[in-house]
């Protein structure tokens, strides 16, 4: 090919690159001089080095060794086969229930070096054995402190030493949007880490039903399945900020999204069972509405932010200091309130007798109270720490629950934890009707009775589905 030809192309496609280099430039300087607000770009990162490059596995390292599998097994009552010509000209017969054993497992995190382990309490809830395997496969048994079905928490212990605790962080710290991992036993697989981040904070998923439940779940998208509950949630410093409890699942298994109690609800719930045997809940005494832009137009509220004070119950701690319908909560101590969740939650650190100062806004003016909080008995005292051996709650069987099952009395066992009771093999929802062929008639009657009877002792009853039972044992 002529080489100047070759020059002579080069040289004109240089020249048009130049010419259109220019234009372009030229178009750009004039639009921008022509706007009084220029388009800027800006490609360089703000963030900070350790968000762009997070590591992960030091959490990881930091975790796996004090997250434990637990595996349960519980009684479960087994319906009899039912004669209907013998049930209509004789009754149905008291009968020693058949009862067979079901397995469950779940996940734990060691808290203290000597065997001390926070769970859920859906996880050990009516079990009758407790095994309880370390990261390098150690097993042993474990027994149950005490349970809090208001958070879904509960407390156990093996008999270990040398320990590795989690270390407990700032859940009240945790951002929406930060990087957290997931660490339990879903499946049996034991010690799996999964990733992802906070999702939300203070979520309400209406899971626990007591009356004083409390539920603020952290939100985040790390993969949660069966077995990942009583497990534990951490931050990228391997600190624990949460114990994962539910997911959202239309199948059972991880479906998006997953739900995990804050680290300072567990700290305080836990160091209660230890200590006083129950939680001490603190109470404010008020009923809360969130707001939302219905209610602040109703009520003719300027701001859709804190939480609405519908009433202040007598003699409680909110009305004592003051505190009245109408008020918007929006501050406990320095804690910023939005929502009830986020209440809740803050209120749940208190015991009976603290002081705590609560920031609400009354006809546009801010205004802080100290208030002195109550027990659940309208008292300001710490409630003594109870033995319970035979590991029961009792209430009287209500009138719907008599007609139904044909009887004229009974006793509910409304709560049924590791006890003299659930050793014989005995199920929460049994109404006792008589102890020693001696009907009895009160809550207060069926302790007296089991607590101070030595030797053999016989309990007859029937279960919520109308089977009836007994049982025979020594005490």
């Amino acid at each position: 090919m002529d080489m100047k030809k070759i020059g002579t192309g080069f040289l004109l496609a240089l020249t048009s690159g130049a010419i259109a280099a220019g234009t372009t430039l030229y178009f750009t300087e004039k639009n921008n001089a022509s706007s009084e607000n220029p388009t800027k770009f800006n490609f360089v990162s703000n963030l900070p080095p350790d968000a762009e490059n997070t590591d992960l596995t030091i959490a990881a390292a930091a975790t796996v060794n004090s997250v434990v599998h637990i595996k349960t097994v519980s009684k479960q009552q087994v319906q009899q086969g039912i004669d209907p010509f013998q049930d209509f000209f004789f009754g149905q017969p008291f009968q020693q229930p058949q009862q067979r054993n079901v397995s469950a497992s779940g996940s734990g995190v060691i808290i203290s070096t000597d065997g001390y382990i926070a769970t859920n309490n859906h996880v050990v809830d009516g079990a009758t054995e407790i095994e309880v395997t370390l990261n390098d496969n150690k097993t042993y048994k474990a027994e149950v402190i005490g349970t809090d079905p208001t958070t879904d928490l509960a407390l156990i212990k093996i008999d270990a030493k040398d320990l590795s605790p989690a270390m407990y962080g700032n859940s009240d710290d945790v951002k929406v949007g930060q990087w957290v991992l997931a660490v339990g036993n879903p499946f049996n697989l034991t010690s799996t880490v999964t990733a992802g981040i906070v999702s939300a904070k203070g979520r309400n998923i209406h899971i626990l039903q007591d009356q004083y439940a409390i539920e603020s779940f952290i939100q985040t998208d790390a993969a949660v399945n069966p077995g990942n509950s009583g497990g534990a949630l951490v931050n990228t410093r391997g600190e624990l900020v949460g114990i994962n409890t539910a997911i959202a699942s239309n199948t059972g298994s991880y479906s998006g999204y997953s739900f995990a109690i804050p680290a300072n609800i567990v700290k305080k719930i836990t160091t209660d069972l230890l200590k006083y045997g129950k939680v001490q809940r603190g109470l404010l005494g008020v009923q809360i509405r969130d707001i939302d832009q219905k209610l602040a137009e109703e009520k003719g509220l300027s701001e859709v932010q804190g939480v609405y004070v519908a009433g202040a119950f007598d003699e409680s701690a909110a009305k004592e200091a003051g505190i009245k319908e109408g008020d918007i909560i929006t501050k406990v101590g320095n804690i910023k309130i939005t929502k009830s969740s986020e209440l809740q939650e803050q209120m749940s650190l208190f015991r009976p007798g603290d002081k705590v100062n609560i920031t609400y806004m009354r006809d546009g003016s801010e205004k802080t109270a100290e208030v002195i909080l109550k027990n659940t008995n309208g008292k300001t005292e710490i409630a003594e720490k109870e033995e319970n051996v035979l590991g029961a709650t009792l209430e009287l069987a209500s009138k719907d629950e008599l007609k139904k099952l044909g009887i004229t009395n009974g006793v509910k066992i409304s709560k049924l934890d590791a006890g003299k009771l659930r050793a014989q093999g005995i199920t929460q929802g049994f109404i006792i009707t008589s102890i020693d062929n001696q009907p009895v008639k009160s809550p207060d009657e069926v302790s007296s009775k089991l607590l101070n009877k030595k030797g053999g002792i016989l309990i007859e009853g029937v279960y919520p589905n109308g089977m009836k039972a007994y049982y025979g044992f020594g005490l």
